[in-house]
């Protein structure tokens, strides 16, 4: 296959879908993993849906189910641009089945697993209050870790207690952070200004504008963040391990428990669709049902306590 048709590709996904950079990557990886696949049968118009059937077959023992769909969906994806462009006549990744999805339940944390992540950076660590400020933003807002790093400074206002955030697709949305996220952001911010002064003496690149700065004074990196707050989950003494997107989850968990609306977490958390925000109400049935079988006296589970 040349490799103008996936430069086109890629550069479809990028400016005409507005797909983020991370997403566009993958694409980029599954496709040459493709390719790699398809050894010296690089025609397109060869590909046919036995061609994609073998392929997915050789994921399988080898790769998560999560994996192999993520696969499937790049490769469909670019099918349909082959189709459209008139390169193909027809996609020959139709009928050709991924693995069953299972039912999945997001991992969240406790209000007080929380409390205690929190607590956890030291003010007098060089970035302690950075992280804290971190932490606090995303479990405020419910920000995806790749939003959290692309915020630059312009984008809080402090008179609403609002920031803007560019989510997937360039899509902007308007969130509010609350009074924890404002004082901690507010302590962040002279150890911001030391950071980019010592950038600024070191003669190096600084990012101004970036709202978290790496010790480099450049913007943090999504990696940077994943590894801290991994570091802070283990520290606190929390037995799953903590990620970014778990702190995501608890906000939207514990927004619902505490009775707010479905559409209104799912404009928070940038979700097209609402199925997409609706596995945190079958999260929110798991936890009343334990409740309720723990607590009720005519519960299924106090009967066989009492036998």
């Amino acid at each position: 296959m040349p490799a103008s048709q996936l430069n086109n590709f890629i550069s479809f996904l990028t400016v005409e879908k507005g797909y983020s950079h991370h997403t566009v990557d993958g694409y980029s990886r599954d496709l040459k993993f493709f390719l790699a696949f398809l050894g010296e049968k690089k025609d397109l118009k060869d590909i046919s849906a036995q061609t994609v059937s073998s392929f997915v077959m050789s994921l399988h023992g080898t790769n998560s189910s999560a994996t192999v769909a993520r696969k499937i969906s790049a490769l469909r994806t670019f099918f349909r641009y082959l189709v459209k462009e008139h390169i193909l006549e027809r996609d020959p990744s139709l009928g050709v089945a991924g693995p069953k999805a299972g039912h999945y339940i997001p991992v969240f944390l406790t209000v007080d697993e929380v409390f205690a992540l929190v607590e956890e950076p030291d003010e007098r660590d060089p970035y302690g209050l950075r992280d804290q400020a971190i932490i606090e933003l995303i479990y405020s807002t419910g920000m995806r870790v790749s939003e959290l790093t692309s915020c630059d400074i312009t984008d809080l206002d402090f008179d609403t207690e609002m920031v803007r955030v560019k989510g997937k697709g360039n899509k902007e949305r308007l969130i509010p952070f609350g009074r924890a996220a404002t004082e901690a952001l507010r302590a962040y911010f002279p150890q911001r200004d030391e950071l980019i002064l010592a950038g600024l003496s070191r003669g190096g690149k600084v990012d101004r504008d970036a709202l978290f700065l790496s010790k480099r004074s450049t913007r943090l990196s999504v990696r940077s963040v994943e590894r801290a707050i991994s570091g802070y989950g283990e520290r606190a003494g929390i037995a799953n391990p903590v990620t970014p997107h778990s702190l995501r989850h608890s906000f939207a968990t514990h927004m619902l428990e505490m009775g707010a609306d479905l559409r209104v977490v799912q404009e928070l958390l940038g979700h097209a669709t609402l199925s997409t925000t609706q596995k945190y109400t079958h999260l929110n049935m798991d936890h009343l049902t334990k409740v309720y079988d723990r607590a009720h006296p005519h519960s299924g589970a106090r009967k066989k306590d009492r036998k």
